[in-house]
């Protein structure tokens, strides 16, 4: 039993370096495990499947090279790339998970989410992600023509980038009450999620029981990936060159 867990790539043209390091990483390390999750922020921006992209091209030939060698894929929507849908899925050979989704490792319950759902201290950013992630947004963005995904999408970039430079880690890191209750709700006491670009493994007290956070790593400076055996949870990063 071997099961692997990133987030947070942001792959995009402008950075050559992580895609050969995830290229690299899908033939080391992902075709010889049992499973590869991927929790949101796969790619920098993601304007639709129709979206003419020879990266994307080359990024779900590598996947569905994985997935027919008898490896599951399974992605999550980001917050950068919320657009995901089922042509990509089909091309890529991954499953599209919800968020949150559980799943069982080594006969444990376990919370897999995106994580930027339990930033609610971000009040504007929570705003903006309910009107991003209202269905009705989502078919007129999808809807919309390239070129007008190609100015929102730049702009929520742009915006982005602002309002984390100027706003405190606090806000812009998870509320730990919201960690609390989510856990309490789904009944685990170990959750997965990465969007915050602060991996750590954070030891928790849950009514009595002890619980985990495990947050995984960008790969900006390095890659990040937590490895799931019998062994345990093994969070770790490596060089991207």
């Amino acid at each position: 039993m071997r099961y692997l867990f990133v987030s947070d790539l942001h792959l995009e043209a402008q950075r050559p370096d992580i895609t050969r390091a995830f290229l690299r990483f899908l033939h080391e390390q992902a075709s010889q495990a049992d499973a590869l999750y991927i929790l949101g922020d796969f790619f920098e921006v993601w304007l639709g499947d129709d979206n003419p992209d020879p990266l994307a091209d080359q990024i779900s030939a590598a996947l569905l090279s994985l997935s027919q060698s008898g490896v599951p894929v399974f992605v999550m929507h980001g917050n950068r790339d919320f657009l995901i849908g089922r042509d990509f899925c089909r091309r890529s050979g991954c499953t599209l998970l919800p968020d949150p989704t559980l799943i069982d490792l080594r006969g444990e319950r376990v919370l897999l989410m995106h994580g930027d759902s339990l930033c609610i201290d971000d009040i504007g950013y929570m705003r903006m992600r309910r009107w991003l992630r209202n269905p009705l947004s989502l078919f007129i963005l999808r809807h919309l023509p390239l070129t007008a995904r190609h100015r929102i999408g730049r702009k929520l970039r742009n915006e982005s980038q602002t309002r984390t430079r100027y706003k405190a880690l606090e806000i812009t890191d998870v509320n730990q009450d919201e960690v609390l209750r989510v856990m309490r709700t789904h009944r685990v006491t170990t959750l997965i999620h990465g969007h915050t670009h602060r991996p750590a493994v954070h030891p928790l007290g849950l009514d009595g029981r002890k619980a985990q956070r495990i947050v995984l790593g960008d790969w900006d400076q390095a890659g990040w990936a937590l490895e799931v055996d019998e062994q345990g949870y093994r969070l770790g990063s490596f060089e991207l060159g």
